[in-house]
């Protein structure tokens, strides 16, 4: 999406007028639904002075384009800054800046990660040669303008309150300035050449519209990458904070001892990429040597990932790298160098089939390594017997004398990268208020249908494109199909008739070409992508005049998630535990598309307090 595009010329008009960060936070407002703080507001202001200054130049095209603040298709990271036009020869440029108001920093022994001040302090943080790079690799890979019209991204990065002492461009950092030239607080006439050497004439083409307006490739699905990365092949650009957490995690395993062990907590919502750097880090550390596991409660992930290796690894070398949380309960102490837990919130106390082996997972997986990293939401913790948490973490962590670090994943890559409907889905499902009480419109594809045949429908087209749409519901319907293949458990409408998934399929529901008949439920699509998904909200979540409000009792009796609710809704703790493993429930469902999310509820007063939140909606 394009924030804010002009000439160069309007563009230096507007920066002579003054109000340059003024226009650009309207626009930010308007068009990405988003509020933005002091902190930022000057930031533009500072830059698009200097960037200014760069442009003032004759030899520079008047009609060239500006476009700042582009944000990234599928994703929540934005570019600050793209000039383009065409070189002598008639080719499209796209030259992307990343602007910097760092005065200071401090090299790192980390790949492509540096030390800044920012808001909070010292920080860790991408390279601004490698994170310009990034974008620029991002764009390339999902854009299909942008390779099939031949249009030459130059990424680079300009610091220009920061000295040329050396730091950020010797060492292991000169690679990717040879990618991604850096330009100091003494180069802007080095920046003015570099735009002039590959911008001869202006914008004729309208690039950055053609680019915006460009079909989005079909995002690299993690399971379809596996089999290529396990080759050793780089599958994923890792942008921003996830490139930070795969290095701070990388050395950690390094360093970590049986006498000093290492414990990293990476916070991330849904969409952030956790599994991403999980599958990446995955494949680094047995490269180098080491000892590592892919750790998931939930088997979904693992019967997919196993699927798409099948034919590229021995059934036996899968088994050894990707298991299960509870196989550590009789595992000898530092046992691994790693062990990597993705959705680290499903833990549990105790393993085994009747629940009744082990202590604690978290503590049998910090044992069981020397390093352990583990992926956590709490928001989708969706079942009372779910202990993972940062603080059941710490605990066992400290216990065990492991030095404990934490890290969070903030950019968004699901749900069309709108960080908006994140917020408005935490808003309207009272899980916390947040400032996005109305889902303003995105690029998201958000809808409320009036009956099932209708979701039913939108779901059957949408899988024509990709065989990657599904159905899913809350737990809200009995299992009859289990005992009498013939039996329906879904009977929403005489043309509504539907199974569960968990039949033949098990894991592999997301996959089978069929299985979009079936109804999916949160043990089979948790941890795992598809581009749209259909919810069917159940009797457990009603909305009573504008207020959310769930009842356990409605979830089916099969559902172990909320096991013992008969005596948990008669306390008030209880009760408000299983309220929000409802509403994680949902909010989970609720995001697991790339591209959009459509929503039936079996109560009407519902359905119309959900069309109530959404900004313009009939």
């Amino acid at each position: 999406m394009i924030v804010y595009q002009k000439t160069k010329s309007e563009f230096l008009d507007d920066v002579l007028s003054n109000n340059v960060e003024e226009i650009i936070q309207d626009l930010v407002l308007k068009k990405l639904g988003r509020k933005t703080g002091q902190p930022e507001i000057n930031s533009w202001r500072n830059s698009m002075m200097y960037m200014d200054k760069v442009l003032s130049d004759a030899q520079i095209p008047a009609d060239s384009g500006v476009s700042i603040e582009y944000q990234l298709p599928h994703a929540g990271m934005r570019i600050d800054f793209v000039l383009t036009g065409q070189d002598e020869h008639g080719t499209d440029k796209a030259i992307i800046i990343e602007l910097k108001q760092w005065s200071e920093s401090t090299a790192t022994d980390k790949d492509g990660v540096v030390s800044t001040y920012l808001g909070k302090g010292l920080q860790e943080v991408n390279h601004p040669s490698y994170q310009a790079w990034s974008y620029a690799a991002y764009l390339d890979g999902f854009n299909e303008t942008v390779y099939t019209d031949g249009i030459q991204l130059l990424p680079c990065a300009y610091l220009h309150n920061h000295p040329d002492n050396g730091v950020l461009t010797s060492g292991h950092y000169a690679d990717y300035v040879a990618k991604a030239p850096l330009f100091l607080k003494s180069d802007a006439l080095k920046l003015r050449e570099f735009i002039r050497q590959h911008v001869k004439h202006g914008d004729k083409s309208g690039i950055m519209y053609r680019i915006d307006g460009g079909r989005i490739r079909p995002s690299k699905q993690l399971a379809d990458s596996l089999a290529s990365m396990m080759k050793g092949n780089q599958e994923f650009i890792l942008l921003d904070e996830q490139k930070v957490v795969y290095e701070t995690a990388r050395k950690l395993a390094a360093k970590s001892r049986d006498e000093k062990k290492h414990v990293l907590i990476v916070h991330g919502g849904p969409g952030t990429g956790k599994t991403v750097v999980a599958i990446n880090l995955l494949v680094n550390l047995t490269k180098q040597g080491l000892v590592a596991k892919y750790v998931s409660k939930n088997s979904a992930p693992r019967a997919v990932y196993k699927s798409k290796l099948t034919g590229s690894m021995r059934r036996t070398v899968f088994d050894s790298l990707f298991v299960g949380s509870g196989v550590f309960t009789q595992t000898p102490e530092n046992t691994f160098d790693a062990l990597i837990v993705d959705e680290a919130h499903r833990l549990n106390e105790k393993s085994g089939l009747f629940s009744n082996l082990g202590i604690s997972q978290p503590l049998e997986v910090i044992r069981s390594s020397r390093f352990s990293v583990f992926f956590l939401d709490e928001d989708q913790r969706i079942a009372v017997q779910d202990v993972g948490s940062e603080e059941e973490i710490r605990k066992w962590a400290d216990k065990e004398g492991a030095e404990v670090h934490v890290l969070n994943l903030v950019s968004q890559f699901r749900c069309n990268g709108s960080d908006a409907y994140m917020a408005w889905l935490d808003n309207v499902l009272d899980i916390r208020e947040t400032a996005n009480p109305s889902l303003d419109a995105t690029d998201y594809d958000f809808r409320v249908v009036d009956t099932p045949d209708e979701l039913q429908q939108l779901i059957y087209e949408k899988n024509k494109e990709r065989n990657r749409a599904r159905m899913v519901a809350g737990y809200c319907w009995d299992w009859a199909s289990k005992k009498d293949a013939k039996a329906f458990d879904f009977n929403l409408s005489p043309t509504f008739q539907h199974k569960w998934n968990l039949t033949d399929d098990g894991g592999l529901w997301m996959m089978k070409p069929d299985s979009v008949t079936e109804i999916g439920c949160i043990h089979t699509s948790q941890g795992l992508e598809l581009d749209y998904i259909g919810v069917i909200i159940g009797p457990d979540l009603l909305v009573r005049d504008g207020e959310v409000v769930t009842n356990a009792l409605a979830r089916a009796s099969a559902d172990k998630t909320v096991q013992g609710k008969k005596q948990l809704v008669k306390s008030p703790e209880g009760r408000a535990q299983l309220d929000l493993i409802i509403k994680n429930t949902y909010r989970t469902l609720m995001t697991r598309a790339m591209k959009g999310c459509y929503v039936y509820c079996t109560d009407p007063e519902t359905a119309a307090y959900l069309r109530h939140r959404i900004k313009n909606s009939a």
